[in-house]
């Protein structure tokens, strides 16, 4: 067998487990695994994100910085866009087929025994992303890293992630998402995401709601953590449009930061660099030592974050982002009407079904020239119908598609009919992942 088909039997046991929306709040059966492992995810130092909107670009950012410094560098983002093993990445590349079926080659001996004794307790089986996480920490022992950037499945506090102890948290944008699962005001959110704050660790937060920022400064506080937040002692002093992207000036914790190139669109992501580089200041001197200008210069111009407004398709102009929430939305078509020249925009619009699918188009609306509903292959998507539905509800004339390929034949159709007009695919990963797939295999790309 080879390496591939040894990690896509992997995969495909990872699938026959409780599926990634289906989440428990426990930690012990995580822990009580990584225990028979020896614990691997206290073999390096971790930074530990989490948020609402932007933690994948921001834990991206840092990343790289990180590595910049020479340090071997483990990263473990969710969901993936085409490949599950790019969300493991091994000093800047997707890990190898042979290290993650090597990885669970480790771990599979063991996960009888937990699912055994999970059953004695009345409790369900460990779940793919329970055994995901375990596979990422196994894979970067083995590397072995140095620093693992460590993204938040969901929430935080019994997030399996969070058994491992983050040196620094990142706290990105906290907005109302998954409410079901972790409340109904941004506060009873935050109070789960401080989750991954521990016993005297540094916490750098990105700008929040006055009433998000006073949970996360008092649980700071209740853990001796040190605190910063963006507007107070870190910022994103401005933001200019660049050629492939912006040039963005930062206040570091540290210093300042004339000028660095960043080659992101949006001013979202000017404010994932100040939040990146107050973490990574944070990480290697303390907050006290500033980020030397060659590393800066090497980490920003590696840093990517693919489905975030990229670039998929040219003649027409394609982009894809994962926008998945109002507050995503949002920041898209601002960032969108800062660095584009379209006057007019075709959306291909697919949402999951527990998404709040009027506010995401209420953000889209006022770019949005024509809307393509359609839905991704997965059960967990709300229809084209429905969407198509909401969107006439707020004035919209949609039309309906059946799937990723009929919904994009029609936009770029759509677009090369006109002047000056584009397509972006929104609305899930998922969507975004089928988009990119497609554009690659047929050669969107001039």
């Amino acid at each position: 067998m080879s390496d591939r088909q040894r990690a896509d039997a992997v995969y495909e046991k990872l699938l026959a487990r409780a599926g990634e929306a289906w989440v428990e709040p426990r930690l012990e059966r995580t822990a009580r695994i990584l225990e028979y492992l020896d614990n691997p995810q206290r073999t390096y130092r971790v930074v530990h994100v989490t948020g609402t909107n932007g933690k994948t670009s921001t834990a991206r950012m840092i990343e790289s910085l990180v590595r910049a410094h020479g340090l071997r560098t483990g990263l473990f983002t969710s969901p993936h866009l085409v490949r599950f093993t790019e969300r493991i990445l091994i000093d800047g590349e997707p890990i190898s087929d042979e290290a993650v079926a090597d990885a669970w080659d480790e771990i599979e001996p063991f996960i009888a025994l937990v699912d055994a004794e999970l059953e004695a307790d009345d409790q369900n089986p460990l779940t793919f992303f329970e055994l995901l996480t375990v596979l990422a920490f196994v894979a970067c022992a083995d590397a072995p890293v140095d620093v693992l950037v460590l993204e938040v499945g969901m929430g935080g506090a019994w997030d399996s992630t969070n058994t491992a102890d983050g040196d620094v948290a990142v706290i990105a944008p906290v907005d109302i998402d998954h409410a079901s699962r972790l409340g109904n005001t941004r506060e009873e959110i935050a109070e789960v995401k401080a989750g991954i704050i521990k016993p005297r660790a540094r916490v750098v937060s990105a700008r929040q709601d006055p009433g998000v920022a006073a949970v996360l400064r008092r649980v700071a506080a209740e853990r001796g953590a040190t605190i910063a937040f963006e507007g107070d002692e870190f910022a994103l002093e401005s933001a200019s449009l660049a050629v492939g992207g912006q040039l963005v000036t930062i206040r570091g914790l540290a210093g300042a930061y004339d000028e660095e190139y960043l080659p992101l669109y949006g001013r979202h992501q000017g404010a994932n660099a100040a939040l990146a580089i107050a973490a990574v200041e944070s990480l290697i001197g303390a907050g006290e030592q500033r980020i030397a200008g060659d590393v800066r210069t090497e980490g920003f111009a590696e840093a990517t974050s693919p489905g975030r407004l990229q670039l998929i398709g040219t003649e027409p102009t394609v982009l894809v982002d994962a926008a998945h929430n109002p507050h995503g939305a949002a920041a898209l078509v601002e960032a969108l009407r800062e660095a584009f020249d379209f006057d007019e925009w075709g959306v291909v619009l697919g949402v999951m079904a527990d998404k709040d699918i009027t506010g995401i188009i209420a953000q889209l609306a006022p770019i949005a020239t024509h809307l393509f509903a359609t839905e991704a292959e997965t059960e967990r998507a709300a229809s084209a119908d429905e969407i198509a539905d909401a969107a006439e509800e707020q004035g919209l004339r949609p039309t309906v598609h059946s799937g990723i390929v009929d919904a994009t034949d029609a936009a770029r159709e759509w677009a090369s009919e006109g002047e000056k007009r584009a397509v972006v695919v929104v609305g899930s990963i998922v969507l975004g992942g089928e988009a990119i797939a497609l554009a690659r295999a047929e050669g969107w790309k001039k």
